[in-house]
């Protein structure tokens, strides 16, 4: 199943999505996020791929809410969860840091994710109890982790607190940040050790599905900012707290709760 998964993603990215990088018209949903052509085509052509490697209802990112919150209930025995493009604002734009991204939730947790880079053709993977992978290397591929103190963060500010936010700004406890512009990337760049640690104020379910499955399987640690258990606070808007591993994780969780 995950050899299939992974073939039809990249297909579809090099078909539907690489061929309208910066050719297509933006629009904007009500919440205000920005989507274009080839996210609805990209979704549309992931669903039919996906439910013929296993016929279980798909849920998608440029879905109606309340599409959304029916598929989630019926999808308690399998349930597809994708982003057609997420960083849709850098595929527009020409920053080329964006991502499909795919994941088989059972009981409302992951069991297999993809996420796939089609600008630098890598494409992180894990299956629940069989490690994570990038094009075929086990993640981590940076060993060395470093104290807190001297790590690279990726931290999105919009969604925190703004008292979190200035004591990032003002005192960090990292030596250098980041914010790329899509949570899918975010996830696995930790799970791969270009990042050492991760916050992020509040994703969707298509942001975190995969990429949490990935860090974990990495050997990665994750919670949100009111619940030590990542996969017991709120469905469709989920804050992160995540590091390389559980030291290290630790150390950030016990700064952001004393900071924020």
């Amino acid at each position: 199943m995950l050899n299939a998964v992974i073939e039809a993603v990249k297909a579809v990215a090099q078909r539907e999505i690489m061929p309208r990088y910066l050719k297509v018209a933006r629009q904007r949903k009500s919440d205000g996020s920005m989507f274009t052509e080839a996210d609805i085509a990209s979704q549309n052509a992931l669903a039919a791929a996906l439910v013929k490697i296993a016929d279980h209802p798909v849920l998608g990112e440029e879905m109606p809410f309340e599409l959304q919150k029916e598929l989630w209930q019926a999808g308690e025995a399998g349930l597809w969860c994708i982003d057609p493009i997420d960083g849709t604002s850098n595929f527009v734009n020409g920053l080329p840091y964006f991502a499909v991204s795919v994941a088989l939730m059972r009981q409302g947790r992951s069991v297999l994710g993809v996420v796939y880079d089609p600008v630098a053709d890598e494409i992180f993977y894990a299956t629940a109890g069989n490690g994570a992978f990038l094009n075929g290397i086990q993640l981590p591929i940076k060993e060395y982790i470093p104290d807190l103190h001297h790590s690279m963060a990726g931290v999105d500010f919009k969604r925190i607190s703004p008292r979190l936010a200035q004591q990032l700004a003002s005192a960090p406890p990292y030596s250098s940040q980041r914010n790329f512009g899509a949570s899918t990337l975010d996830w696995c760049y930790t799970a791969a050790g270009r990042f050492d640690v991760y916050l992020h104020g509040g994703q969707k379910l298509w942001d975190y599905a995969a990429g949490s499955l990935i860090l974990q399987e990495a050997g990665g640690s994750l919670s949100t900012l009111v619940q030590d258990d990542f996969w017991s606070d709120d469905v469709w808007q989920r804050s992160v707290v995540a590091a390389r591993n559980e030291d290290l994780f630790q150390a950030w969780r016990k700064w952001i709760m004393a900071a924020k």
